[in-house]
């Protein structure tokens, strides 16, 4: 049985039961990373198509960019970025030099630790008199937390401060290697889910884990490159590839980059974004660093999109060999 929709502002006749997923990437044969949708003019979060079904009467609206001002964004949650580095705010010398960085690394999202308001001395200053979070999109994260009980207390608790319901989940298994506790990270992601969260969820590098965090609703996946803090760089470009393909949801290196290359890396590989803060607030000119990285994922993204030239086990000349002197 067929269907009538309204497709960019065009009739267009689709199977019952068609999901939104279904008509981008099957039908239409778009690259789902890189359109939006809108339906009946409210913006369709990406992380919802497969289980979005069409309905008659319904119009949509797919947009991508186009030359002339063109910008590569990225949707999470319903919200669109253009910036794919998201920096962190902790190990800054002050929260002036925090801000500076921020600011040259083009960053429109920063982790925010919840902690206790200091109630003995309020005169310390605030980390929303530097980086004004109606400017900069704050990103609650759980960080410190070990048991699933715990990380979902302090986003209901960062939920009530601040009114943010986009968060990132880390459920660490211990102090030495900060490494996510995987069963316990499902089970905090299933949880914070129903409870009307978008939860960004750090993870390790496992095919098998992102594919289970997926299902429990996570909108986007979040695989460490290397130990938080490490500076160690991707080290396993293979299981993170695989990460990339299977996903459905932005897919984003979170913990491990150290420099520059490693940031460019974890974009030639097909992720949607990086998250660092070590890398930054612990370079010698943190500034000059934050700097470098937006230039580095933006140079892995290019690389990305361009398409890298295949690998060869011998020499092929540049230049005809034939015809010469």
């Amino acid at each position: 049985m067929q269907i009538t929709i309204t497709l960019n502002g065009e009739p267009k006749q689709v199977a019952q039961g068609t999901s939104i997923a279904t008509l981008v990437a099957t039908e239409l044969g778009l690259d789902p990373t890189r359109v939006a949708v809108e339906r009946n003019r409210e913006i369709a979060p990406r992380s919802g198509w497969e289980s979005a079904t069409l309905a008659e009467g319904d119009e949509l609206e797919i947009v991508h960019f186009v030359g002339g001002g063109e910008e590569d964004c990225w949707t999470v949650a319903g919200r669109t970025f253009r910036s794919r580095l998201i920096v962190g705010t902790g190990k800054y010398r002050d929260f002036a030099q925090n801000a500076a960085a921020v600011e040259a690394s083009g960053a429109e999202i920063v982790t925010v630790a919840v902690r206790r308001v200091n109630v003995s001395d309020r005169s310390q200053p605030l980390l929303t008199d530097f980086i004004d979070p109606k400017k900069t999109v704050y990103l609650p994260n759980t960080a410190g937390c070990f048991t699933a009980e715990d990380a979902v207390r302090t986003l209901r608790l960062a939920r009530e401060a601040g009114g943010w319901s986009l968060v990132k989940l880390e459920v660490l298994a211990d102090q030495k290697t900060l490494y996510p506790d995987v069963v316990e990270t499902i089970r905090a992601t299933h949880e914070l889910v129903k409870d009307g969260f978008d939860v960004m969820v750090y993870t390790t590098d496992d095919p098998v884990v992102a594919k289970r965090l997926e299902d429990a609703g996570a909108c986007a996946i979040m695989p460490l490159g290397a130990p938080i803090g490490s500076g160690l760089g991707i080290q396993n470009r293979i299981t993170i590839r695989l990460i990339v393909e299977q996903s459905k949801v932005p897919v984003l290196v979170d913990a491990g980059v150290g420099t520059a290359s490693d940031a460019a890396i974890a974009m030639e590989l097909g992720c949607t974004g990086v998250l660092m803060n070590t890398a930054i607030a612990e370079a010698k000119d943190p500034v000059r660093m934050a700097r470098a990285m937006k230039l580095a994922v933006q140079g892995g993204r290019d690389a990305y999109l361009a398409g890298r030239m295949g690998i060869r086990r011998y020499a092929d000349p540049s230049s005809p060999l034939a015809g010469l002197i």
